[in-house]
């Protein structure tokens, strides 16, 4: 099929879901569309197909169709998403119906509906079988969001950075080539890459941000600088030693804060 009489992108991805059975993988969902419209499929654009059509997937609100507060209700919403790189066809009397909302904060949030419908059991054990392999997952999420919205001031840079935007969507889990960056922004024109680890930063987390920082700096920095940051919330030796002969490269730890306040029926 010539690329002018395909599909887009997410029309192509929901297509394959759709006649796949039970749940599949991420590289699964994209060598059946290449199976149907050929193998030149950007990799990327189906990623990001399948995270902005999983209802939910933290990540989802930072597509253009899924801006704003709004139900699961659209042809955007045919996923669900039981883990890391797993999803299933998206059923609403099986999993419930979710919505895009605004947090206190003013925030878009993925969240189950409430006052949507009947909530029956099968509904409960399946948001219930899926949290503990997604927990971590959404535990970055919510922290990396946090990050984008606070984006540290870094020493030596006196430009605040900006989050990076495109057309359709925004530097937070920017899609690429070689996998998804966290947080990509700007400052003075520059890029800057940023990783956030949950908990302890691994010896490994300098390979990927240098290989992010490499794709960056190809296909978008051009002659502008490109500079990579690690956020954990313990950066070991190891990785310490390793970004001293990086020039390009800042590690960052992190602290969590949590206050509470008191909430009832009527107040």
């Amino acid at each position: 099929m010539s690329n002018g009489n395909r599909p887009p992108v997410w029309q192509m991805v929901r297509e394959a879901a759709q006649q796949m059975n039970g749940e599949c993988t991420y590289p699964a969902i994209k060598a059946k569309v290449r199976s149907m419209y050929g193998h030149d499929v950007n990799d990327s654009s189906m990623t990001c197909s399948i995270i902005s059509g999983a209802v939910n997937h933290p990540s989802r609100i930072h597509y253009n169709e899924n801006k704003k507060p709004r139900l699961t209700d659209t042809a955007y919403d045919y996923l669900y998403s039981t883990g890391r790189g797993r999803v299933v066809w998206y059923q609403p009397e099986k999993h419930g119906v979710w919505e895009i909302a605004q947090s206190g904060d003013g925030a878009l949030i993925v969240r189950l509906a409430d006052g949507v419908g009947e909530n029956p059991l099968p509904i409960v054990e399946a948001v219930e079988a899926s949290d503990e392999a997604y927990s971590m997952f959404a535990l970055e999420a919510h922290l990396r969001d946090y990050l984008a919205k606070k984006l540290p001031r870094l020493p030596g840079h006196d430009a605040p950075l900006t989050l990076y935007r495109t057309d359709d969507r925004d530097g937070v889990e920017f899609q690429t080539d070689v996998g998804p960056i966290d947080i990509l922004a700007t400052g003075n024109g520059d890029f800057y890459v940023l990783e956030l680890k949950v908990g302890r930063g691994p010896d490994a987390a300098m390979g990927q941000i240098l290989r992010y920082m490499g794709w960056v700096k190809e296909h978008l920095a051009g002659e502008r600088s490109v500079y990579g940051v690690i956020v954990a919330s313990d950066i070991g030796q190891k990785l310490r030693y390793a970004a001293s002969q990086v020039p390009n490269v800042r590690l960052m730890e992190y602290d969590l804060a949590v206050s509470l306040r008191s909430v009832a029926l009527h107040s």
